[in-house]
């Protein structure tokens, strides 16, 4: 976690100005203010970094015991992109696009996990959100095996309206859910399409779930009651292969995706 941490006022002020990514600010309340830290927070905010202010001892912890200046930052090791990147690139190369859509993925390897999948099944990009879920930490680049270097990755701020978004450009928006009544392998999935995970445990919100076209679960056939968000979003991308045959992609003036 150190690696991913800066720790000071001119530290993050610099870093900052310097455009590097940031994925959160934490402040010590009751901290000092002075015109470095000022401009550290407003800079912050400007570059949509989520700003908290919490207690000393927190930030204590954070930097194990290391001078902070009431100030700890945590550094993305990858830049975001946006949605619209991912879906340009996609056609640019003549491709429907196809995405994965994150809904509070918190276990960084888990997300590492997931994007390596998403990179090898042909996926143009994952859209994960900005707050409340893992970012795009050095512990998520390790575990994604280097597959975030060739994968977009964009951060989105409401995650509801950005599947409205992609349904507006002509996205199918499947989602996980392990009530839903169909099968996975009971549904066409086949780009342009979103499919949507939910994160560990409590599987997809209520508003989340609401802009699905379409719901999909996967058998449970044991005593487990769910499976693990990584190894969920495995089994949904392969059939995504799997309906596209041989090739694994789907020509841009190909592909309409229909519900069964």
């Amino acid at each position: 976690m150190m690696s991913d941490l800066l720790l000071g006022r001119h530290a993050v002020r610099e870093a900052l100005r310097a455009g590097r990514p940031l994925r959160r600010l934490y402040v010590a309340r009751g901290a000092r203010v002075s015109s470095v830290l000022r401009d550290a927070v407003e800079e912050a905010r400007r570059r949509g970094v989520f700003v908290e202010f919490v207690e000393r001892r927190r930030l204590d912890d954070l930097s194990h015991g290391q001078a902070h200046q009431g100030v700890v930052a945590v550094a993305a090791a990858h830049a975001a992109v946006e949605v619209d990147e991912i879906l340009a690139r996609a056609r640019e190369k003549g491709r429907a696009p196809f995405v994965v859509v994150l809904d509070g993925i918190e276990d960084p390897a888990n997300l590492g996990a997931i994007i390596r999948t998403a990179e090898a099944a042909g996926a143009h990009g994952v859209i994960i959100p900005r707050h409340r879920a893992a970012g795009l930490t050095a512990a998520v680049a390790r575990a994604s095996a280097g597959a975030i270097e060739f994968l977009p990755v964009a951060q989105a701020t409401n995650l509801a309206r950005t599947l409205e978004d992609c349904k507006r450009e002509g996205l199918w928006v499947v989602g996980a859910d392990m009530d839903a009544p169909a099968r996975y392998d009971q549904v066409e999935l086949r780009p342009p399409l979103a499919v949507v995970i939910g994160g560990e445990g409590r599987g997809l919100g209520r508003l989340v779930r609401e802009r699905c076209d379409r719901l999909v679960r996967i058998p449970l056939l044991g005593r487990v009651g769910s499976l693990n968000a990584s190894a969920a979003a495995a089994v949904l991308l392969y059939e995504v292969v799997r309906q596209q045959g041989a090739e694994g992609v789907a020509p841009l003036d190909a592909v309409e995706a229909t519900s069964v």
